[in-house]
């Protein structure tokens, strides 16, 4: 029974991802956005390794859910225009560049950092599903291996960085940043990790009484 729910679940997470992703790949493809197009792309690699992952590692449908409104969040970013004194005047008008706290965090920073927060959960589910599979004993989330997940995220973070910097070498015009955007980048991605392996370890204390 909990198997067909899982399935059921992972069928409208597909189904909802596939329904905005083809809205935003029509409007890309009419818009002749070039960057846009490059991260769509990533962004659909991403959902066949999550998709992989999630079958070998028994992943819980929360972390899929979470990685699809995390793909809204990118298309919202890339694509929804905002007014000129919501970012600065060496900026485009998209959300991406929303000064959410003026002078401060961007709302790109925010995707990072969540991003990279869903990655280290993944990473944890994962590792977790594993060692669980050879002891057949629940897994402590100790600092040790926590500290795995939270580097294994920043690690995925770097690496879109990477893809970024090959774009902004590619595409004449685009949205990516100078190398201090990309230091805020890692900031933010340095922030979400330890946020989501500080909170895997609050929810597993809770739910063991507090040891």
């Amino acid at each position: 029974m909990r198997e067909v729910a899982s399935r059921r679940q992972l069928t409208q997470v597909l189904l909802f991802s596939g329904a905005y992703l083809s809205v935003a790949a029509i409007y890309i493809v009419k818009s002749r956005n070039n960057e846009f197009l490059l991260y769509l792309m990533v962004m659909m690699a991403i959902i066949v390794a999550v998709l992989g992952i999630y079958k070998r590692a028994g992943l819980g449908p929360h972390v899929m859910w979470g990685f699809s409104f995390w793909g809204v969040l990118h298309i919202i970013g890339g694509l929804v225009p905002i007014p000129p004194h919501w970012h600065l005047p060496d900026t485009s008008a998209v959300v991406y560049n929303w000064r959410v706290i003026p002078g401060y965090v961007k709302y790109d920073q925010l995707v990072h950092g969540i991003g990279v927060g869903l990655v280290t959960w993944l990473c944890w589910q994962a590792l977790a599903s594993r060692l669980r599979g050879l002891s057949g004993e629940p897994i402590r989330p100790t600092l040790g291996m926590l500290g795995i997940c939270t580097a294994a995220g920043m690690g995925f973070g770097a690496l879109n960085e990477v893809i970024e910097f090959f774009a902004s070498m590619m595409i004449p015009h685009h949205n990516i940043g100078d190398y201090r955007n990309t230091g805020w980048d890692l900031v933010a991605n340095l922030i979400g990790a330890c946020f989501t392996a500080f909170a895997i370890r609050f929810v597993w204390q809770k739910a063991e009484g507090g040891e």
